[in-house]
């Protein structure tokens, strides 16, 4: 396993430096032309309901359950060329003091600051709430573009039900449905004025994906938020904190990223059923979309059973990794601490021999001067693709050292390889009687590829075929 020293180190105007410390400059993205427009209300008003019939697909878990979405959610959205973010936020409850309530708070109403325009979303079938007079109270200061959405209007004979609402004072009132999708299309519309249109030479690149994955209150958002340099994602250390994956776009020496916060991956056994399940299952798909995948551990607990099947998931995916071994400051006076750990890893992932580790703490900012430079190493060799010929001279010389026994034909003359896709990249020998091509020689070509050209992190596919 490829081991990282613990001496080595990684839209309008532009966005401040982030308060870090760091060599590099990790920014914020910023966003020159698309207006941040949030959605805010109390728990349970089917305010993910609404971002999902916006977005356009489902990508918020939504539960008749209060409180399913915790931290804030983001998408970029065009509608009728105009382009803008659309920020889903926790159900908002300014009586609450439970810890997780109290981040909800703080998270909203710093989404509510950041906003250009904000949608109120309030229960028509429920009335007018003392929560939802809280949040009008809140908003009232407000001197940006509001917009009050009362959802759950299903047909034109439940309108008498807004006449409570207009109690508020509110100007831009919206009856809608937002899970059958009435009315959203006058709420959108209304919003238009506000939207600036999209650039036709707008080019979309493609940015990398990171997953940032690992059993529950290992340090996942801590490490995301330490990028960010802001409480963007909400931190306890009650499990389960995360449920939706949050997506985080960053901007380090001009490279975009995207940071994806998942949800914790426990033991199947003790994953309850419905929003955790449901969590775990984004989780997985999470990852399943990704480039690369860093993996936290906890340097404390050590190497766990889960921490092996996160690990499987990961390789079975074909996802790059990176290992980040967190909370490593809390064992920093103890000198059989490290290679102990290396041990452990060796033991538990030798299925992860070329995987980088790195080891360090999510709330230090000289981890993540040796993190990046880790993840740009494995971004640039999941798409790496290496030419035919040279290939093909490099298995020669191979052939040469340690020739495939072959039924019949020259070792030499009979046998062909080519680089048949990237993410994650996949190689086809060709052969005679292939199936009868041992797998060690397979494993040996894999680890001579490796060897020759790099790959960090990255797990190789060999396709066995017939000529």
């Amino acid at each position: 396993m490829a081991r990282s020293s613990r001496s080595r180190t990684t839209q309008s105007s532009e966005a401040p430096l982030l308060p870090l410390d760091l060599p590099v400059e990790v920014r914020l993205e910023p966003r020159p032309h698309r207006p941040l427009v949030v959605i805010v209300g109390r728990p349970n008003v089917g305010k993910s309901t609404l971002f999902n019939r916006i977005v356009g697909h489902r990508t918020a878990i939504v539960d008749d359950v209060s409180g399913v979405t915790r931290d804030r959610n983001m998408a970029e959205c065009d509608y009728q060329n105009r382009i803008f973010t659309l920020v889903d936020t926790g159900g908002l409850d300014l009586t609450a003091e439970d810890v997780i309530v109290e981040q909800i708070k703080y998270q909203t109403q710093t989404a509510i600051e950041e906003a250009d325009l904000v949608i109120a979303v309030m229960d028509g079938r429920a009335g007018l709430s003392p929560l939802d007079a809280d949040l009008a109270k809140l908003l009232r200061p407000v001197t940006k573009p509001v917009f009050l959405a009362v959802n759950k209007i299903d047909t034109p004979q439940a309108e008498p039900l807004l006449a409570d609402f207009y109690q508020l004072g509110v100007k831009n009132i919206f009856p809608i449905s937002a899970e059958g999708g009435l009315g959203v299309d006058e709420l959108l519309e209304a919003l238009l004025p506000y939207l600036p249109q999209a650039r036709e030479d707008q080019v979309q690149t493609e940015v990398p994906r990171i997953a940032v994955v690992g059993r529950p209150n290992v340090g996942k958002s801590t490490l995301v938020n330490s990028i960010l340099g802001e409480q963007r994602l909400i931190v306890s250390d009650i499990p389960g904190t995360t449920r939706d994956p949050i997506d985080s776009m960053v901007t380090l020496h001009g490279q975009r990223y995207i940071f994806t916060d998942t949800a914790g991956l426990r033991r199947r056994g003790k994953i309850d059923r419905g929003i955790e399940g449901y969590s775990v299952v984004r989780a997985i798909r999470a990852l399943g979309r990704s480039d690369v995948a860093v993996l936290v551990l906890d340097g404390v607990e050590g190497v766990t059973e889960q921490d092996t099947k996160i690990a499987g998931l990961i390789n079975k995916q074909g996802r790059g990794c990176i290992i980040l071994v967190n909370k490593w400051d809390l064992r920093a006076g103890d000198p059989e601490a490290y290679p102990t750990y290396n041990q452990e890893l060796a033991r538990r992932f030798p299925f992860f021999a070329y995987v980088p580790v790195v080891f360090g703490a999510a709330t230090q900012p000289e981890t993540l001067t040796r993190l990046f430079p880790k993840i740009d190493q494995v971004v640039a060799d999941f798409s790496k693709r290496i030419q035919t010929r040279k290939l093909n001279l490099f298995l020669q010389e191979l052939l040469e050292k340690n020739p495939i026994s072959l039924v019949r034909g020259n070792p030499k003359k009979s046998v062909f390889i080519t680089q048949v896709a990237t993410k994650p990249p996949t190689f086809a020998l060709f052969v005679k009687s292939a199936q009868k091509v041992p797998a060690s020689y397979l494993r040996y070509l894999e680890n001579s590829i490796r060897t020759e050209y790099g790959f960090e992190g990255i797990p190789l596919r060999m396709l066995l075929r017939s000529p």
